[in-house]
This record gives C-alpha cells, sequence and structure tokens, in this order.
C-alpha cells in the first residue's frame, strides 16, 4: 500500500495544475486520469493566456512535461479509481485499468473529475461538433462572430444561452428538436432581438469535413447555417466514492466553499465537477491553484484567506 499526501483524480486543468502547486509544496502527489477529456473533439482551445488557440491535447502535453521535474509527483494514465473510501487517517482507494489492481492512501483527496458530456439525439451532430458546432460561446464565439449561426438544445435555458451567443450575430436561429423548452413568451423575446425560433425535429446537418452549411427539420424546411452551439446536458460519474455522500447541487456539481473543500473533510472538488459546473480551462486551472493552497493551508493547520 503506497501512501501519498494528496492524491488528485482527474488529469485535466483543474488537476493538473494543483498538482503543480502541491508539488512545489514538497506534497507527494498521485494524479489518477482515465484520459477520457470531455474537451476531447474540440481542435483547439481559447481564452487561456498565452495559449489562445493551442489544442487540448497539447495543454495538457505540456502540463504534465512541466509536473516531470517534480519527483514527488506521480501521474496514472488510463487509470481509474475504482473505490474512495474513508479511514481514520484520510482515505483509501482501489485504482487500476478497469478494476482495483493496487491500493494507495492519501491524507485529502481533491475530485477534479470533469462531467461527462451527453449531446442532443440530433442526426450526424457528432460529424460537426468540435469544429463548426461547439459548446461554450466564451471559448468558440469570436471565430463564428458575424455569421448565421444555429443554437441546437433541449434543456429548459436554451432561451437564456440564445441571449448570451446572439451577442455575437445578428442572425441567430434556435432549434429546440421537438422540445417543448422555450415558452411562448421567451419566444416572443427573442423575436424582439432578431432571434428566431424553430421547434420542428431536426432531420439532418447538411455540410462536409466538419462544415456545416445547413439545418434540414422535418417540416420540410430548410436553414443555410454557418455553424453555432449545442447545448449538452451534463453529469457526474461519482459512483467511486465508496460511502462518501459530498453535498451536490440541483444539477448534480459538488458543493464547495470558495476554497474548494466539499462538507467531507479532507475531500475538495474544483474545476467543472464543482459547482457551477462547466467552465473555461483557464478558470479550472485557477480553481486547481487556488484548492492546492488551501490543502497545504489545511494540512498544516494555517488559516487562510484563499
Amino acid at each position: 500500500m503506497t501512501e501519498y499526501d494528496v492524491l488528485i483524480v482527474g488529469g485535466g486543468p483543474a488537476g493538473l495544475s494543483a498538482a503543480l502547486n502541491l508539488g512545489r509544496s514538497l506534497a507527494r502527489v498521485l494524479v489518477v486520469d482515465a484520459d477520457r477529456p470531455r474537451n476531447a473533439a474540440t481542435l483547439n482551445s481559447h481564452g487561456f493566456l498565452t495559449r489562445d488557440g493551442v489544442p487540448p491535447s497539447e495543454l495538457r502535453r505540456l502540463a504534465r512535461e512541466e509536473l516531470a521535474a517534480y519527483p514527488n509527483v506521480e501521474i496514472r494514465s488510463r487509470v481509474r479509481v475504482a473505490g474512495l473510501r474513508q479511514t481514520g487517517a484520510g482515505f483509501e482507494a482501489g485504482i487500476g485499468r478497469r478494476e482495483a489492481t493496487e491500493t494507495v492512501t492519501a491524507r485529502a483527496v481533491l475530485l477534479a473529475t470533469g462531467l461527462r458530456e451527453t449531446l442532443p439525439d440530433v442526426p450526424n451532430l457528432r460529424g460537426f461538433y468540435g469544429m463548426s458546432l461547439f459548446s461554450c460561446a466564451a471559448c468558440d464565439a469570436w471565430e463564428l462572430r458575424g455569421r448565421r449561426l444555429a443554437l441546437i438544445g433541449e434543456s429548459a435555458d436554451l432561451a437564456d444561452r440564445a441571449r448570451l451567443i446572439a451577442r455575437w450575430t445578428e442572425s441567430l436561429t434556435v432549434f429546440t428538436h421537438g422540445s417543448d423548452v422555450v415558452s411562448t413568451t421567451e419566444e416572443a423575446e427573442l423575436a424582439a432581438v432578431g432571434v428566431a425560433v424553430e421547434r420542428s425535429p431536426i432531420v439532418e446537418l447538411v455540410g462536409d469535413r466538419g462544415r456545416l452549411d445547413g439545418i434540414l427539420l422535418a417540416d420540410g424546411v430548410r436553414h443555410d447555417i454557418d455553424g453555432g452551439f449545442v447545448r449538452p446536458e451534463w453529469d457526474s460519474d461519482l459512483s467511486f466514492l465508496d460511502g462518501i455522500l459530498p453535498a451536490r447541487d440541483d444539477d448534480g456539481h459538488l458543493c464547495t466553499d470558495r476554497s474548494g473543500r466539499t462538507d467531507v473533510p479532507g475531500l475538495y472538488a474544483a474545476g467543472d465537477v464543482a459547482a457551477p459546473g462547466p467552465q473555461q480551462l483557464i478558470v479550472a486551472a485557477g480553481a486547481g491553484a487556488r484548492v492546492a493552497a488551501v490543502i497545504v493551508h489545511d494540512t498544516v493547520g494555517v488559516a487562510t484567506a484563499h
């Protein structure tokens, strides 16, 4: 049984940033990463200072290369936590590729698992996702500014997301794919700012090699579209928590204080898995750095303003 100061579950920007800062604080750290990032379909990430336009995979590669300089930080790739439980001294975890083949202990655990993404059930949507259809306006709307855009979704906040995306274009159409998630009042409000709503189910997304040209509806209408956004549904897979029940909000995200502490002593969360949910890479990385400092302070019993 190998002992660590901190076990980090998840090797995205939050987890790797936390690992860097914990490593520099002389903590012995293990990062367990299943290598299934939510942004795997994204060709280029944006909004990360000094790395604008860099592929997410390159950001992870650079981070791991930097972490290799710290002998007290260990990264296990394509490995998952099969079970995590509390002990008198902290936590005990079974880890392995499919099932637990090794047991490790840690005084503290940082959950940075990110979220699983479920896209609307629209024909051939995956063929355009990450190339001309995206989920994050702050990340990708600049490249689509001024074009004929679509917003596809079946979530209750679709009208609010439409108001946001309309900032980047004067030609936006909301497609509810047959769902009744935009009320007649919201539709009228959107129409007042030039945003159209189409309620007919989508039959086909038209385009080639990831470039969207149009959207064909069940009522026979075709809309010429140059790109746009999709509203996914997100959920977190924390089934490996064995008898540990940290508080969650109504959307299933982990509730933490402003320093990343959950209501379970020694258990922290950062990145998308923590409320309020999905965030830009640079925000997740900042959250990881913040929580790392808090873990160090909590370990030595120092009050922190973080």
